[in-house]
C-alpha cells in the first residue's frame, strides 16, 4: 500500500463518500427487489386474470393446469413460480381481489381505512399473500388489513402466520377504553387501535393453578413474544417499576412506552375478573408516571388493564367513572400443564444447570 493509499484509508471525507455510496447501493438494491416482486405479482394477477377470461377449466378440463405447467416450464426454463398449485394461486389471486376494479366496492368495504389502496397487493411477497388468501377467505378488509401491518412491521411470513391464527384482524382495537373522552382526536384513534381483546398469551406454558406472579413471570421469559403481541411500538422499561409517591413507595406491574404514541403504557395483570376498584389503582399509577416520568415531548400517560375476564358493562361504566385514558382487556391462556405434572418436569434453573 503506497503513502497515497494510506491517505486515503484514514480520511474522514473518503469514509464518508464510500458510506453514501454503500447507503445508495443499499436502497436502489431494495427498490429494485420491490419492485421486481412488485411485476411478478401484476404478471400473476394478469395470468389469473386470463384463465378465468378463457373460462379455461370448463373449456379444457381438469387437466387444463397440469398441461400449462408443464408447457411454461418448457417455454420459460429456469424460471420458478409455474407449478400446478401456484397457477391455481394466480385465478384465487385475480378472483378475490379483481372486485377493488370497482371503486364504490373500496368506499363500502371502508378498505381506506387502513390506508389501502389496491396497489397495496402487489407490495408484499407472494409467499405472505398466498398465507393472506388462505386465511382471508375473500374477506377483502381483512386481507388489507394484514397486508398493512405486514407493510408496516416488516413481517417475516412466520409472524404473519402467527398473527392470522391468532385472529388478530378480529381482535384489534376491541378493547373497552374511555380514550374518546380522555385524550385529542387523532391520539385517541391511535391508542384505542393499539389495543387487542383478548390478548393472546398462548405463547407461555403454565400449570393450571398459576398464581399472579408465575404469569408475571412467564410474560418476561417471553418479553419478544409479549412485545410482539402488544403491538407496534412498545418499548419494554421496566417490571415492578419502583415510583416514589409522596412518603409512599409504588410499583407498577409493568411499564412500557409507545414510541407510535410517544407515551407511557401502564400495564397491570390480573388473573381474576375484572373489579371496579381496579381502575382506581391504574388511575394512580397513571397520573404518578404523568408528574414523574412524562417529559415535555410525551403525549399523555395511558393505562392498560389486562383481566382473566369481564363483565363488559361493569367494566364500560368503570372507565367512563375515570379521568385518566384506561383500556380493559381480558387474555386468553390456553398452555395449561396439569398439577400432576409439576415436579416432573424440570425447572429453567435445572436445565441451565445440565447445560454447564
Amino acid at each position: 500500500m503506497d503513502k497515497k493509499d494510506l491517505a486515503i484509508v484514514g480520511d474522514s471525507e473518503y469514509i464518508k463518500m464510500l458510506e453514501k455510496i454503500k447507503k445508495s447501493y443499499t436502497s436502489r438494491q431494495l427498490k429494485a427487489a420491490v419492485s421486481v416482486n412488485s411485476e411478478m405479482l401484476k404478471f400473476y394477477y394478469s395470468l389469473g386474470e386470463e384463465i378465468i377470461s378463457l373460462k379455461a377449466e370448463s373449456r379444457w378440463g381438469s387437466g387444463f393446469y397440469k398441461k400449462l405447467s408443464s408447457d411454461l416450464k418448457n417455454e420459460i426454463p429456469n424460471v420458478k413460480g409455474f407449478s400446478v398449485t401456484n397457477l391455481k394461486y394466480m385465478k384465487k389471486f385475480y378472483e378475490m381481489y379483481s372486485p377493488l376494479n370497482r371503486p364504490q366496492l373500496v368506499d363500502d368495504l371502508q378498505i381506506s381505512k387502513v390506508g389501502g389502496d389496491f396497489n397495496m397487493i402487489f407490495s408484499i411477497p407472494w409467499g405472505h399473500q398466498r398465507y393472506i388468501m388462505d386465511r382471508c377467505e375473500g374477506n377483502l378488509n381483512k386481507a388489507f388489513f394484514f397486508i398493512s401491518k405486514t407493510l408496516e412491521n416488516s413481517w417475516s411470513r412466520a409472524v404473519l402466520l402467527n398473527f392470522l391464527d391468532t385472529y388478530l384482524f378480529e381482535r384489534q382495537g376491541k378493547a373497552i377504553t374511555n380514550f374518546t373522552n380522555n385524550l385529542p382526536a387523532t391520539q385517541s384513534d391511535l391508542a384505542n387501535e393499539m389495543t387487542r381483546d383478548p390478548y393472546n398469551f398462548d405463547f407461555i406454558s403454565i400449570r393450571q393453578n398459576y398464581d399472579e406472579k408465575e404469569l408475571k413471570d412467564a410474560l418476561m421469559d417471553n418479553i419478544q413474544k409479549f412485545l410482539l403481541e402488544l403491538g407496534t411500538g412498545f418499548s419494554f422499561v421496566g417490571r415492578e417499576y419502583r415510583l416514589v409517591v409522596g412518603n409512599s413507595e409504588e410499583f407498577i406491574d409493568m411499564l412500557f412506552y409507545n414510541i407510535k404514541l410517544h407515551c407511557y403504557v401502564v400495564v397491570e395483570v390480573k388473573i381474576s375478573a375484572f373489579k371496579p376498584a381496579d381502575i382506581g389503582q391504574l388511575g394512580t399509577y397513571v397520573t404518578s408516571v404523568n408528574h414523574i416520568l412524562k417529559g415535555d415531548g410525551d403525549n399523555q400517560t395511558i393505562g392498560l388493564l389486562i383481566c382473566k375476564t369481564k363483565d363488559n358493562v361493569l367494566a364500560k361504566y368503570a372507565s367512563e367513572s375515570s379521568r385518566e385514558p384506561i383500556g380493559i382487556s381480558e387474555y386468553h391462556l390456553q398452555n395449561l400443564i396439569p398439577e400432576s405434572l409439576k415436579g416432573a418436569l424440570p425447572t429453567i434453573e435445572e436445565i441451565e444447570n445440565e447445560l454447564k
